[in-house]
């Protein structure tokens, strides 16, 4: 059972914003629970389209490789704090989570009891053996929800379970509870039917605030503060690669949790896709580091860089508002990076860059056995790399003189895959597929199974291409660097692909 969660910080009516709220204009973001209430089927929907709609603007700029940045989940990092590392917190049950796609987790817990993921940091108070799925979300889909003195104070998470045998969800937060002066107040934000419902918290302590589960849907925890709070936060720094003795790089600011990484990485891959043939690696260094709410900090260098802007705020909004520096040297590495309090000149974080950060070699996917879609430009690489790829695929440079006609998918083959897709099928058909929501409509009038409306699904866009253009390496095309493709999916495909080049 969970051991009881020593408080830190008073607990006080602090008031404003409490109860329901419903901004007008805002979608939510729910990965579809099929334990949720029926309440959330607008939700999901609405969420759905603005899923496909990102999906494809990161998808517009097909690359081979990715940055590394691109490449881990977005998981909280080891927070440098002495002071709340001397709290007393309560120890669960590590364990490890199964990945079902980027940024969606799977736990099967086999008895009652307290667990902890490994990735996340969630913890799940459950009465019986049960499957527990769950996926880290954005704030910037919720964040409008909040009014008066409300803030997200973690990560924000959507988790499918049943609601009868979960108990209780525990999240990670980001605040520093070592000041004893600072009065907090925790709640957090549920999110049911595109409406928010601030609901108080069960219980906290000095890294997570717990939640008694009533249904299951977005939900994230919040906080009200008697004064600006510290946070546990996190430095991250960007390279600009690709361009020879090139010395610019992006450094990010954000609270040290899932929802504030995956933003970062998110903006990050859509710089990527841009159509400036920019492209960002992460640098490896120490992430983490104290950061005050409303307080300005300043980044200096060492030689003298140009940086934009001279000082930027940290609060606790979305990524995409707080925004980022941009660095850049016309002298050689080494660099020295510090971040300092631009009212005290206080240094919270610093880091090195050498000369071994600053080169960068292309790692090749080892997911994409093949080349993406047409690219915007030619060269000479990727003209190798195109001939390589018909080698792969047994075809002589004679062929291409030709159109050539590869076999398409079969029912077999359309019926493994369908079999492997998981519930975010809706939004792989819009975003991945080009189906619409129409097709979605009708397939589900004429059929019940959620098996064959997949096979329909995947059925429907075979016979919407070209002969001999609905083959599996077009399917693949399709669906790979897509966050809601069940690894399952892309896996299966490779195998036939492999199994084509075999034969």
């Amino acid at each position: 059972m969970v051991a009881h969660m020593a408080h830190h910080g008073e607990s006080t009516p602090l008031n404003d914003g409490n109860g329901e709220v419903s901004p007008s204009d805002l979608k939510g973001d729910s990965a579809g629970s099929s334990h949720s209430s029926t309440d959330n089927t607008s939700t999901e929907e609405s969420s759905e389209e603005e899923e496909a709609r990102e999906e494809e603007e990161e998808r517009e700029s097909d690359s081979d490789s990715r940055p590394a940045a691109e490449q881990p989940a977005a998981e909280p990092l080891q927070s440098c704090c002495e002071k709340c590392r001397a709290l007393t917190n309560p120890k669960f049950e590590l364990v490890t989570p199964r990945k079902l796609s980027r940024d969606r987790l799977q736990l099967q817990l086999e008895s009652e009891g307290a667990y902890e993921c490994s990735d996340t940091g969630l913890v799940f108070e459950v009465s019986q053996r049960v499957k527990v799925t769950y996926c880290v979300l954005s704030w910037s889909k919720f964040s409008t929800y909040l009014t008066g003195s409300w803030k997200f104070a973690g990560p924000i998470f959507d988790v499918d379970c049943d609601p009868s045998i979960l108990k209780s969800v525990q999240f990670p937060h980001s605040l520093c509870l070592a000041d004893k002066h600072n009065e907090v107040k925790f709640g957090v934000l549920h999110v049911k039917n595109s409406r928010g419902q601030i609901e108080p918290s069960a219980d906290h302590s000095g890294s997570h605030v717990k939640w008694s589960v009533s249904s299951l849907s977005p939900v994230g925890p919040i906080v009200q503060t008697s004064k600006s709070a510290e946070h546990h936060g996190v430095v991250q720094v960007f390279k600009e690669v690709g361009q020879e003795n090139s010395f610019s790089f992006r450094v990010y600011l954000a609270g040290n949790n899932c929802s504030d990484i995956k933003d970062i990485r998110r903006a990050v891959r859509r710089a990527n896709n841009c159509k400036n043939n920019k492209k960002y690696i992460q640098v490896d260094k120490p992430p983490t580091c104290m950061l005050e709410e409303n307080r300005k900090y300043r980044l200096i260098s060492e030689p003298m860089g140009h940086i934009t802007p001279e000082d930027m705020l940290f609060s606790p909004v979305i990524v995409e508002v707080k925004g980022y520096f941009e660095v850049f040297f016309e002298e050689s590495p080494p660099f020295k990076l510090s971040l300092t309090d631009a009212d005290s000149g206080h240094t919270v974080w610093t880091a090195t860059i050498r000369e071994g950060d600053c080169v960068h070699h292309v790692v090749e996917n080892p997911r994409k056995p093949s080349k993406g879609r047409k690219r915007h430009s030619s060269t000479s690489e990727e003209e190798l790399c195109h001939k390589n790829s018909k080698k792969a695929r047994g075809i002589d440079e004679a062929d291409c003189q030709v159109t050539a006609v590869s076999p398409d998918l079969t029912d077999q083959q359309l019926m493994q895959v369908a079999k492997r897709m998981g519930r975010e099928w809706k939004v792989v058909a819009i975003s991945c597929l080009g189906l619409s929501k129409q097709d979605l409509e009708e397939m589900e009038a004429a059929e019940e199974s959620v098996t064959m409306l997949k096979f329909n699904m995947l059925e429907r866009w075979r016979r919407r291409q070209l002969k001999g253009k609905a083959g599996v390496q077009d399917l693949h095309r399709c669906f790979k660097d897509n966050d809601d493709v069940p690894n399952e999916v892309i896996a299966v495909l490779d195998e036939m692909l492999q199994n084509n080049v075999t034969t």
